[in-house]
């Protein structure tokens, strides 16, 4: 069933009231609590998506290391045609594979792989603008060199996919796209 049918009172379709927006053809929807994205096309289901997120609670603030919540856009997409592991650092390709890097093991940190799709906070003063700017943190939806600890949410604040369904949704989703954040579980 259609998200936004299903429930005219979502956070979502509230939010894109309150800003005059209308849904994008299609809409990511991350719920942290569920540890899932939804991805939805002309309203309809596409794929359901295990994610983790971050380490700290959620939170909006510049520097907390947390997920930011709310309504944001996938303003660029970086990586196309890379290989799944490849290690973007301030999203330029390295040209490694995370287990080709010297720091390469089961300690390595958290590493931004296989594609990027950077988010951009469309509600101000929640996250957007100064102090809670998404775009500004660096909030991306990403693969990951940490499988071994998905569950323990590694990230600093990104939404981090598994490599094949982040390949897919990639190639799926253009530029513009809009991309809900909650935190509860529905």
């Amino acid at each position: 069933m259609p998200w936004e049918k299903t429930n005219n009172r979502h956070p979502l379709n509230r939010t894109l009231r309150a800003l005059g927006l209308n849904p994008s053809l299609h809409v990511l929807i991350a719920s942290l609590g569920e540890q899932k994205l939804t991805h939805y096309r002309a309203g309809a289901p596409v794929s359901e998506i295990p994610l983790s997120w971050s380490r700290r609670p959620p939170c909006c603030t510049e520097n907390s290391e947390g997920t930011p919540l709310g309504l944001h856009v996938v303003a660029d997409k970086i990586g196309a045609g890379a290989p799944a592991g490849r290690v973007f650092v301030g999203r330029v390709d390295t040209g490694l594979h995370f287990s080709e890097r010297p720091d390469a093991g089961p300690g390595q940190r958290s590493l931004v792989t296989t594609r990027i799709l950077r988010l951009r906070g469309l509600e101000e003063g929640r996250n957007a603008g100064p102090g809670v700017d998404s775009f500004a943190r660096f909030i991306y939806i990403h693969g990951t060199n940490r499988p071994d600890a998905w569950t323990a949410n590694v990230s600093a604040g990104c939404l981090l996919l598994p490599d094949p369904e982040l390949i897919r949704l990639f190639e799926a989703v253009p530029e513009g796209s809009l991309v809900w954040i909650d935190h509860r579980v529905r």
